[in-house]
């Protein structure tokens, strides 16, 4: 068939409608618990974050009935409120998950919907499972459709991709027939939006936020026969022509529900970009392993790959949101402090003044050969002497994954300061029994 004629709604909406969990592979099952443990730690990690806290202040005087928790706070809200401050949570400290095909985020568009249907709804942790699953399948094959292009120009992929795995995810929760269905991903199709333009700010947490939003409000909507066009993705001025150049929607439809993308997430050990990662790794390996004191270094220079310096090319930033989003405060803070967590992100690390003398120290070189999982670091020391380090599969890299055990750390690092270590222990290990949770409500209760 030819890529003109694919019916990319007819056929996803045939995919979400007929999933079930029983059609699961067990690793499938298992990295979905994985994604899912990692989500959870960013969401409740950055719950008292001043961005969350702005919007719930902005937004609560308007909020609904209390159906759905906010996760990390002791209140409770509408599921669209719910969804939206869950999204924002999980991503402003940009420590959430990332898959380097697809170039999303694909938890934090997807499971803030899910959680608040499941929670509100009562449903089981096999459903959860399966609509997580369904969800980031959908997002992650339209984000490599529209590549790279839609991307280059400007888009942010986690938002206006994320929308349709929200909406695929809430339509099997919602029990959507297809045409329903076709509605829901054509309403999400037509509220798909983010830019790049907000990196480094709060409006960029915001993103996958207004995706779960509008993923769910689509499948809401669909679910009341809403209409919409039935080929809001594939149509002549559907979402893959109008944002790209570069549209391949055999990406969309290929081998569904045999290859799974979700097997090829990554998860984060640094709160920040994952084209940072190789950096980090190198800086803290010659802090670390070369013991070299950082009074002793009069330059560090990096071999990258160029989306590193177009994604965080910001020499000076003045916030931690903007740190995340600067090559040269990566490097420096991580060779100072020997770590990349969030503390190394906050305002105060950002501007304090061992880490803004030794990032004027450091400098970037752009290669085309290089991997964006690899880096080379080139250390000048005061006497002359050089310490090169090349790091070619940064720790996160899906050659270089975090272990189960690196991703339970993670999670009771981001929330025992929240629930208390022995309720995040608890807790923990309740999810990576996920699937044999019968009632979520009682869970989140």
């Amino acid at each position: 068939m030819k890529p003109e004629n694919i019916h990319v709604s007819q056929i996803l909406s045939s995919y979400i409608q007929n999933s079930k969990y029983g059609h699961l592979r067990n690793d499938v099952i298992h990295e979905a618990k994985r994604a899912w443990i990692n989500w959870i730690a960013c969401a409740v990690g950055a719950s008292h974050h001043p961005t969350v806290e702005y919007a719930w202040q902005a937004l609560k005087p308007y909020a609904g009935s209390e159906q759905a928790i906010l996760l990390g706070r002791n209140e409770k809200t509408d599921i669209l409120t719910a969804t939206l401050l869950n999204g924002v949570s999980s991503h402003v400290l940009d420590f959430d998950d990332t898959h380097p095909q697809a170039m999303v985020h694909p938890s934090s568009p997807v499971a803030p919907a899910v959680l608040a249907l499941c929670e509100h709804h009562n449903r089981s942790g096999e459903d959860l499972i399966n609509a997580f699953v369904v969800g980031v399948e959908v997002e992650c094959r339209i984000a490599r459709a529209v590549l790279p292009s839609h991307y280059d120009i400007g888009w942010h992929i986690t938002s206006t991709a994320g929308v349709f795995g929200s909406a695929a995810a809430s339509a099997r929760l919602c029990g959507l027939n297809i045409v329903q269905t076709q509605w829901a991903l054509g309403l999400a199709a037509t509220q798909a939006s983010g830019l790049r333009e907000m990196f480094g700010s709060m409006a960029k947490s915001l993103h996958p936020g207004k995706a779960a939003q509008n993923g769910l409000s689509s499948a809401l909507l669909a679910q009341q026969n809403f209409t919409s066009s039935e080929s809001g993705i594939e149509g002549k001025r559907g979402f893959a022509h109008v944002l790209s150049e570069t549209v391949n929607l055999n990406e969309c439809v290929s081998q569904l529900g045999e290859r799974y993308d979700l097997l090829g997430n990554t998860y984060k050990p640094f709160a920040c970009g994952l084209v940072l990662h190789p950096v980090i790794d190198a800086c803290i390996e010659l802090r670390n392993i070369h013991k070299i004191p950082v009074n002793q270094i009069s330059a560090i220079e990096l071999i990258v790959h160029p989306k590193v310096l177009e994604l965080t090319g910001k020499l000076k930033p003045k916030t931690g949101l903007e740190g995340k989003f600067s090559f040269y405060h990566a490097a420096a803070v991580s060779m100072v402090d020997g770590a990349g967590g969030e503390l190394q992100f906050q305002d105060a690390r950002v501007n304090s003044s061992d880490v803004v003398e030794l990032r004027a120290k450091v400098s970037a070189v752009v290669h085309e050969e290089m991997p964006m999982h690899a880096a080379r670091l080139t250390a000048t020391l005061l006497d002359g002497k050089k310490i090169q380090i090349q790091i070619d599969d940064c720790v996160g890299s899906q050659k270089k994954p975090m272990s189960d055990g690196d991703i339970s750390n993670k999670f009771i690092a981001l929330c025992a300061d929240v629930w208390g270590e022995s309720k995040t222990e608890n807790i923990l290990k309740e999810f990576w029994s996920l699937e044999k949770i019968s009632s979520f409500s009682e869970l989140l209760s």
